[in-house]
């Protein structure tokens, strides 16, 4: 899974994205620990706090997100929820976006989050243990 999520992240080429797809799966999934790394790597990477803090409301902010990155929210909310599977107007949307290639990554990089979050959530191992 480690090397799925570097391959994933280095074929994306948008770390600053790469954090928020992975923040915002965290999110829906409720992994403390997989939000404490992610959180402290969007912020070392030079994310904004109001970035970071609206993220769970990214549909209601205007323009604070790019079309780019809303493409991406939206399909990191349908792949983690997976329960009304993945629209054609969500999968076109990213792929107006994405080249072939980096919406290959950008769904890799989505579903090696969801394992994450599910092993961490599962083996219930609490935030504070990651260390950049």
């Amino acid at each position: 899974m480690s090397a799925l999520s570097a391959a994933a992240k280095r074929g994306l080429g948008d770390p600053a994205l790469a954090e928020l797809v992975m923040i915002r799966a965290s999110q829906i999934n409720h992994c403390a620990f997989c939000l404490d790394m992610h959180l402290t790597a969007a912020r070392k990477n030079g994310e904004s706090e109001d970035r970071i803090q609206l993220l769970g409301a990214w549909e209601e902010t205007g323009d604070l997100y790019s079309a780019r990155e809303r493409a991406a929210l939206a399909l990191t909310e349908a792949v983690t929820l997976l329960t009304d599977g993945v629209s054609d107007e969500v999968y076109e949307r990213a792929a107006q976006h994405f080249t072939e290639a980096e919406l290959a990554h950008l769904i890799g990089l989505i579903t090696v989050i969801n394992g994450w979050n599910r092993l961490m959530v599962s083996r219930r191992v609490p935030p504070g243990g990651y260390l950049p």
